[in-house]
C-alpha cells in the first residue's frame, strides 16, 4: 500500500502561498505607499504607506514590509525573519498567527522574531563591563 502524506511547511504548497503572499503585499504595498520602496534585507520595503493599510507598526506580508516609517535596519531584522516564516508556512502563517494570539509577549512568532527587535520591548543597554570592553 502506498501512503500518501501532504506536506503543508517547507513544501511546493507553503512555497505557493508565500509567492501568493508576496504578490499580495507587492500590489497593497505598490497601491498605497507615498514613500521610498526599496530592496532591504532581502525585503521589498514600503514606507509612507497609510496606518490603516498595515498593522502595529508595519507588517510583513510574504517579502513584502509595510510601514509608514517604521523601517531600521533593527527592525527590519525582525521582520526579516517573519519573512523566514511565511516561507516556512506560507498561507497557514495568518491562521497561526492568529490562533498564537494578539498579545506578541506569548505569540510565539513574535518570539521567534525578537521582542526587542520588533519594539515590544525596551531595549537592553549594555553593561558597565560590556561598554568598558569595547573600549
Amino acid at each position: 500500500m502506498t501512503r500518501f502524506t501532504i506536506r503543508l511547511t517547507h513544501s511546493p504548497i507553503s512555497r505557493v502561498g508565500y509567492w501568493w503572499a508576496t504578490l499580495v503585499g507587492f500590489t497593497w504595498g505598490f497601491i498605497w505607499s507615498t514613500g521610498r520602496v526599496e530592496r532591504r534585507n532581502g525585503l521589498y520595503v514600503f514606507t509612507g504607506m497609510p496606518k490603516w493599510t498595515f498593522g502595529r507598526g508595519g507588517s510583513c506580508v510574504g517579502r513584502c514590509y509595510l510601514t509608514d516609517r517604521n523601517d531600521s535596519d533593527t527592525v527590519l531584522g525582525h521582520e526579516a525573519v517573519h519573512e523566514l516564516q511565511w516561507r516556512e508556512y506560507g498561507m497557514l502563517l495568518p491562521v497561526l498567527y492568529l490562533f498564537a494570539g494578539r498579545d506578541p509577549l506569548r505569540n510565539r512568532f513574535e518570539i521567534e522574531a525578537g521582542l526587542e527587535a520588533g519594539g515590544y520591548l525596551p531595549r537592553r543597554r549594555p553593561t558597565t563591563a560590556a561598554r568598558a570592553a569595547r573600549g
